[in-house]
């Protein structure tokens, strides 16, 4: 009897939410999962008692997510107190020993060099070997290295990342409705399994989401998962 492919679902997480309507319309819009950055310098910065009143709103099987850089684990152990089912997202310049203090689930974000950055001399980025200095994260976060923490919306050339990574990514880094297609069929094949991740893409100003962008944002990616199961991408059963 001849088995059928399981059905290509990409994951996605909206990052940065600072409002209960945000929230709802993220949650409505059918996302897996909701981040809030803990670190204070961000703009979308919100206190860990915020970030609970608001994950009190995600039903069942959307994940709260939250995100630090560079922050003692008594921090983030504490934080994590009033958000108990949440995924941590580290995004600094923290060691592998350094994610593992909080004994949490962890997704450690990787810094992905921009092309003007790579034609000014820098060094191309080892991905295959940071995924396995992070083996123990659950997946590696893809985002461009700009000045400060985060993409500062910027995307980087998906092109050049390796053909094969021996992990589960997660694309970030300036993806919006019109790119994520493009940016899903170029970086999934070269992975375990793939999810995406935006922010300023969806917004109005910082922190502050679009409905109409989340919604316009989901269905492409819904798009980009159908083209995948037509080109017969399969996801790994690991």
């Amino acid at each position: 009897m001849k088995t059928q492919n399981a059905p290509i679902r990409t994951s996605i997480k909206i990052c940065g939410l600072t409002r209960e309507e945000d929230v709802d319309a993220a949650v409505a819009a059918g996302v897996d999962a909701i981040g809030f950055v803990m670190y204070e310098a961000s703009p979308r910065h919100v206190s860990a008692e915020r970030a609970a009143e608001l994950a009190r709103r995600l039903p069942p099987f959307v994940i709260p997510v939250l995100l630090f850089v560079n922050a003692p684990a008594t921090k983030i152990i504490a934080a994590c107190a009033h958000v108990p089912t949440a995924l941590i997202q580290f995004h600094g310049d923290e060691t592998p020993e350094t994610c593992l203090q909080a004994a949490r689930p962890f997704i450690r974000a990787a810094r992905i060099p921009l092309d003007e950055q790579v034609s000014a001399g820098s060094a191309r980025f080892d991905l295959v070997k940071y995924a396995e200095d992070f083996k123990a994260a659950q997946a590696i976060l893809l985002d461009a290295h700009v000045e400060g923490y985060g993409g500062g919306g910027k995307t980087f050339n998906w092109s050049l990342l390796p053909p094969s990574v021996n992990a589960h990514l997660v694309l970030s880094g300036g993806l919006t409705p019109a790119n994520v297609i493009d940016g899903i069929l170029q970086v999934r094949p070269r992975c375990k399994t793939l999810a995406v991740d935006v922010s300023s893409g969806v917004e109005i100003s910082r922190g502050i989401k679009s409905a109409d962008k989340i919604n316009q944002f989901v269905a492409a990616v819904r798009v980009a998962d159908e083209q995948l199961a037509k080109n017969h991408v399969r996801l790994s059963p690991t």
